[in-house]
């Protein structure tokens, strides 16, 4: 952050967004964009993982060391690794985390997630783009857009078949919280090539990117 300040330093101008693998970006740089105080620093990507009932009963130092093993944060040598991070010039300003979707139990026990649709839980060569994290201070910014642009490719270069996601729809004008927007907005993922397969509500889609 800017010393005094209290925001994170503004990126040089002309700075374009880059997008890595987490295993490639260092823990504390992961760590600025979820924050120290907000939903996504006290979830710490747990929650799509370990599924409501276990979640919510685990410890904050819990839950940072699973996600710290899960992305291998700054060992690019890592044999795998969970999410991206997107850099904006150095500054690390966004985070998807994505995988394999046998990986995320809130995913497999969600009757949105399924309904309508008959196909192998079970299948490891389908991915899924969970959650969406900006940092506090680039929001606005249509990082999301970026992120999953850039899940989409992470899941390819992995040999994942096809990758998924379950945003919100939002509407022009309704202001959405992050809390609630951390499954990325539905236009991000049209923009980036997935096509709508179901509508199981009102506010919320499924989307899938055969690769």
């Amino acid at each position: 952050m800017t010393p005094g300040s209290g925001r994170p330093p503004a990126p040089p101008d002309g700075a374009s967004v880059r997008i890595v693998p987490a295993n490639e970006a260092s823990w504390d740089d992961l760590q600025a964009v979820l924050g120290t105080a907000d939903y996504a620093h006290h979830c710490q990507c747990q929650r799509q993982v370990w599924a409501d009932r276990l979640w919510w009963h685990m410890p904050f130092e819990e839950r940072a060391l699973h996600l710290r093993r899960q992305t291998a944060a700054g060992e690019p040598d890592a044999p795998g690794t969970s999410g991206i991070v997107a850099y904006l010039g150095d500054e690390p300003v966004g985070w998807c985390e994505v995988g394999p979707r046998t990986g995320f139990r809130r995913v497999r026990n969600s009757p949105v997630a399924w309904r309508g649709r008959d196909e192998d839980k079970d299948d490891a060569t389908v991915w899924s783009a969970v959650c969406f994290v900006v940092r506090l201070g680039y929001r606005g910014r249509h990082l999301t857009y970026d992120l999953a642009r850039g899940a989409a490719e992470h899941a390819r270069s992995a040999g994942a078949r096809a990758v998924e996601g379950y945003p919100m729809v939002t509407e022009r004008g309704v202001e959405v919280t992050w809390g609630e927007l951390n499954v990325g907005p539905l236009g991000a993922f049209l923009a980036a090539g997935f096509r709508q397969v179901s509508r199981p509500t009102i506010r919320r889609a499924v989307v899938r990117l055969d690769l």
